[in-house]
């Protein structure tokens, strides 16, 4: 058994795993775990990745839901998705139709895909998944920021008394657009677990992670889209550094652990 399943989820709260890079679990007070762009390819060349084993065996984690946020390798990973589909046949995929696409083509559960885009709502068990846009499918030209490859979602999910944002990988100017924000903003987030880079400006840079969470009213948040690839690496106390003037709390996970996180 997994520690994340063993976990004890107070009716008041939401279990979180961390797996590095955006690997999520989330875990209902039910006992219900959904995974997010579950990433955890067996072929580890020291110059690539940070840790020499991948951060879950999928046999040992029941999964019941698994969200995909966009079709790009480290989230959408068929090699990953195909462990989870053959050892929990059970468990219900959700994502766009260029990761569906991908899921296919692999042969992996094809029948069990739930197409989803921006707007869409769904059930996960007890649990509601809200769609919204992370990267606007048109792009912002005036920004010089070419429209996406693929379709870039971000999720809220309401667990009862939590509701979780998961921002996929937003556009580095998030924060500056209403239209993105507003979205996310009315389904209430407390928590947002986010992706950021210092340098890397396909992401919100520190302090735009910083002024998306307080754009979007979080209570805390958690960084994302780290841990994993030694080039693309960053420290979680940086970027937690640039919080200390707004009301959010900071939640870094320590790689390969979980948090209870309770409203």
């Amino acid at each position: 058994m997994h520690l994340f399943e063993a976990l004890i989820v107070p009716p008041n709260g939401v279990g979180i795993h961390w797996f590095g890079q955006s690997s999520f679990a989330i875990k209902h007070t039910d006992g219900t775990i959904i995974q997010v762009d579950p990433y955890y390819p067996h072929d580890r060349p020291a110059d690539t990745f940070i840790h020499s084993e991948p951060p879950l065996d999928e046999a040992s984690m029941p999964t019941e839901f698994v969200l995909l946020t966009h079709n790009h390798g480290d989230h959408t990973c068929a090699e990953t998705i195909g462990r989870i589909v053959a050892t929990h046949p059970q468990v219900e995929l959700i994502g766009p139709s260029e990761s569906g696409k991908k899921i296919s083509e692999a042969g992996l559960g094809a029948s069990k895909f739930t197409t989803v885009t921006a707007c869409d709502t769904v059930s996960a068990g007890a649990m509601t998944v809200h769609v919204i846009w992370s990267k606007p499918p048109q792009g912002v030209p005036e920004e010089n920021i070419d429209p996406p490859d693929c379709q870039h979602l971000g999720f809220v999910i309401e667990t009862g008394s939590v509701n979780v944002y998961i921002s996929g990988d937003p556009i580095n100017s998030f924060a500056d657009h209403e239209s993105l924000l507003s979205p996310v903003r009315q389904l209430k987030p407390d928590i947002g677990l986010l992706t950021n880079h210092p340098t890397e400006g396909e992401f919100p840079f520190f302090d735009g992670s910083a002024k998306m969470a307080a754009q979007l009213e979080l209570k805390a948040a958690v960084p994302a889209h780290y841990d994993c690839f030694v080039a693309r690496n960053y420290d979680p106390q940086q970027w937690a550094s640039q919080f200390s003037r707004q009301g959010t709390d900071t939640l870094p996970i320590a790689y390969n652990t979980s948090i209870i996180y309770t409203a």
